[in-house]
C-alpha cells in the first residue's frame, strides 16, 4: 500500500491506495477538485462535506449524460480499476471526515 497526498480546493488529503494506482487517483482527485471548485463558484461558500456532496452531485450527473443514465454494455478493466481506486479514496475521505467529526 502507498500512501499519497491528494489537494481539493488547496487542502490536502493522505490517502492510502494499492501500489501503482496513485496516478488513477490523482486523475479522479483533478476531477473532484475542478467540480468542487465548480460548485463553489456556483453556490458560494460550502463546509467541506456540503463540497463533495455538491462536487459528487456534478460528478454523477456529468456521468448520466455521457451514458444517457444507462450503464455501459461493457466493462472495461481499466475503468473497473480506476473506480476501484476511487472508493478507496472516498473511504478513506469518509473515515477522515468521520473523524474531524468526532473531534471537533
Amino acid at each position: 500500500m502507498s500512501t499519497i497526498t491528494l489537494t481539493i480546493c488547496g487542502r490536502p488529503y493522505e490517502v492510502r491506495c494499492r501500489d501503482g494506482e496513485e496516478a488513477s487517483l490523482q486523475k479522479a482527485a483533478a476531477l473532484v477538485d475542478e467540480k468542487s471548485r465548480e460548485a463553489i463558484a456556483g453556490l458560494g461558500s460550502l463546509s467541506e462535506s456540503r463540497q463533495f456532496f455538491y462536487a459528487s452531485l456534478l460528478l454523477a450527473d456529468q456521468l448520466n449524460e455521457q451514458h444517457d443514465g444507462s450503464p455501459p454494455k461493457a466493462v472495461d478493466e481499466t475503468v473497473l480499476g480506476r473506480a476501484e481506486g476511487l472508493a478507496t479514496w472516498l473511504e478513506s475521505m469518509a473515515d477522515s471526515l468521520e473523524a474531524e467529526a468526532d473531534n471537533p
